[in-house]
């Protein structure tokens, strides 16, 4: 297990068969300006929750812009997501997510932490109903 507020390699999710498999039979919600995707199962490995960050290039072409997005994405979901990662445990589940940007406004990083908790709480509740 990794250390709670930490955000390691292990825990980004990467390759295009989980990516195209969580799309394609996972679930959606949006906390605007986040949707959330997402796709609970049991427990398989040992690492619980995969999370995936993006920005399109359509609403910001400038690299910059869409990297510091991400980059408070990440780091809102990093402060945070211990109220997930307990749920899970005690389920016994795991979860993959994606965070995708859909606003054209760039927010500040107290309106993305806001919104992100508001995100976490909703996966909890759903998780709940599993």
């Amino acid at each position: 297990m990794t250390h709670q507020n930490s955000f390691c390699k292990s825990e980004h999710l990467c390759g295009e068969k989980r990516i195209t498999r969580l799309y394609t039979q996972g679930e959606a919600f949006i906390a605007y300006p986040l949707r959330v995707v997402y796709l609970a199962e049991h427990k398989r490995d040992d690492e619980s929750s995969y999370v995936l960050v993006s920005v399109p290039k359509k609403r910001f072409k400038r690299a910059v812009k869409r990297n510091r997005l991400k980059r408070l994405m990440r780091e809102a979901y990093r402060l945070n997501k211990h109220i997930l990662i307990e749920k899970l445990a005690e389920k016994q589940m795991q979860i993959h997510i994606a965070f995708n940007y859909v606003s054209d406004d760039e927010l500040d990083f107290v309106s993305v932490e806001k919104k992100m908790i508001l995100a976490l709480q909703k996966l909890v509740d759903k998780i709940e109903l599993l």
